[in-house]
């Protein structure tokens, strides 16, 4: 569980453009952001490119003479790839609680 957090964090951390990691307190714990405001972040990422790339096709579509065919493929292979991504972070966070949940105490 502990990696998957690094590498959220770290994917964040490369898609806002500072590519380094929080610093760790003394109890093991991260400065930086908490899990569930970097989940939110990313699931707001993937829905802003989602909007985009539509509003793109549908400019295109329409012929709005500012629409270029390679931007819009672009965008939407952009929101492809993550809501794929959210889609395969989601399974794993299923998986890792399910397994959680079969421990036993």
């Amino acid at each position: 569980m502990n990696r998957l957090l690094t590498q959220m964090r770290t994917l964040s951390s490369e898609v806002k453009g500072t590519a380094s990691t929080p610093p760790v307190s003394e109890t093991g714990a991260t400065d930086g952001p908490d899990f569930s405001s970097l989940l939110k972040d990313s699931v707001n990422k993937v829905n802003e490119l989602q909007k985009e790339s539509g509003a793109m096709k549908t400019a295109f579509e329409q012929g709005d003479p500012n629409a270029d065919l390679g931007q819009v493929m672009v965008a939407v292979q952009k929101a492809d790839v993550s809501f794929q991504a959210a889609t395969q972070v989601r399974n794993k966070l299923i998986t890792a609680y399910q397994e959680i949940m079969r421990m036993q105490v």
